[in-house]
């Protein structure tokens, strides 16, 4: 499935439909706003940069609208008070940044197994430690992989652009309540700190029906949301049905964007900030004769891996660039199987690779690789 996400700053509207005007908006706080508006009841969080303005606009929103704000005491209290308030049928966010992730992996693993929706919003800096407050891609792995202990996997959503990160955010809390499991949003610190002229569009998903929620038993039998299955045989049967449910996401949940890859000879493959340094290369080195297309993952988990095998299958060489030692790549690799070269290209530590540095890579790659259509590889 390819999701039509506005490749720059709108989203696609129905023809004539009437357009709020646009407004300046910081993405933290284009986030929050937009879970306010998606319905969100109860927020919890704590203070860490760079997503601090995030908790700030909901310290003061969350009230106006007469819902759940708490500042924890920490980002451990924090996602605690997420599982609790998701278990009541809450339409509940948590936000943090690296460190505070790390810190919160314990509380996700009980929430995905107590099947339990959570929007959990993480703007990634620079690491490893404490690392620094700039920019970067390098909870990748930790985010896609599993960051808390247990069979279990989270749909991880990565935006490019603050529009998309507004409409990001309806359809994070619509995953989590179909299929009852938290949904990360994985965002760099420059799409949380950055700002950019958007339409304030928002979206409210309806509820679906929680016959699970621990509302009070009064007039019904007693529910129970609970992790814990001490007899083995009953853990496995509750992991069979949580990998059956993981399956069904990733065939229904795929999401990608791509940009002149027709003709493509060379494919970059980047996600948020990183594809749109990637999008600035493309034009440039189209410019300078090379064909050039950009593949962009939505979905980081489920990984669009059958879509990037299919475009790999004719292009000479794939170049994924993150603003990481190389994370990603390591899914690239996977999903094309050998059919191209992949190259890598990266910063860290809150480095931001420049076009001119994609472009001058894309070069390289072109040099060190032979036309498929000239023999073969």
């Amino acid at each position: 499935m390819t999701l039509a996400y506005a490749a720059t700053l709108d989203r696609a509207e129905p023809e004539g439909a009437a357009l709020p005007d646009r407004v300046l908006l910081k993405g933290n706080e284009a986030i929050a706003e937009a879970a306010i508006q998606a319905g969100c009841d109860a927020y919890f969080g704590y203070p860490i940069t760079p997503q601090a303005e995030l908790l700030e606009w909901m310290a003061r929103r969350m009230p106006e609208e007469g819902r759940a704000f708490v500042q924890a005491e920490s980002e451990i209290g924090a996602i605690s008070m997420a599982l609790g308030a998701a278990a009541t049928g809450a339409r509940v966010m948590v936000s943090t940044s690296s460190p505070g992730f790390s810190l919160m992996a314990e509380g996700m693993s009980y929430i995905a197994a107590s099947e339990l929706p959570v929007v959990l919003v993480n703007v990634m800096r620079g690491g490893p430690g404490l690392g620094s407050i700039a920019p970067a891609q390098a909870d990748y792995l930790q985010a896609v992989k599993g960051h808390g202990h247990g069979d279990y996997r989270v749909p991880v959503l990565a935006p490019s652009s603050i529009a998309e990160a507004i409409a990001m955010v309806a359809d994070a809390f619509e995953i989590a309540e179909h299929y009852r499991t938290p949904v990360i949003i994985l965002a760099d610190g420059i799409i949380g700190q950055a700002m950019e002229p958007v339409r304030p569009i928002y979206r409210n998903p309806p509820r679906l029906d929680d016959g699970w929620a621990l509302s009070g038993a009064d007039g019904r039998p007693p529910r129970v949301v609970r992790s814990l299955h001490l007899r083995p045989e009953d853990l496995e049967q509750h992991n069979l049905a949580l990998a059956a449910k993981f399956r069904a996401i990733s065939a229904a949940e795929v999401r990608w964007a791509g940009e002149a890859l027709d003709d493509a000879e060379l494919v970059i493959v980047a996600y948020g900030t990183a594809a749109r340094v990637g999008r600035t290369a493309l034009a440039r080195a189209r410019d300078a004769g090379l064909r050039v297309g950009l593949f962009r993952p939505i979905s980081l988990w489920p990984f669009p891996s059958d879509a990037l095998a299919e475009i790999t299958r004719t292009v000479r060489a794939i170049l994924v660039v993150e603003l990481s030692a190389g994370q990603m790549v390591e899914d690239v690799r996977l999903a094309v199987e050998g059919r191209a070269p992949v190259l890598f290209h990266g910063r860290t530590g809150g480095m931001v690779p420049t076009p001119d540095e994609v472009v001058d890579a894309l070069r390289s790659a072109w040099a060190l690789t032979p036309d498929p259509d000239g023999g073969g590889r």
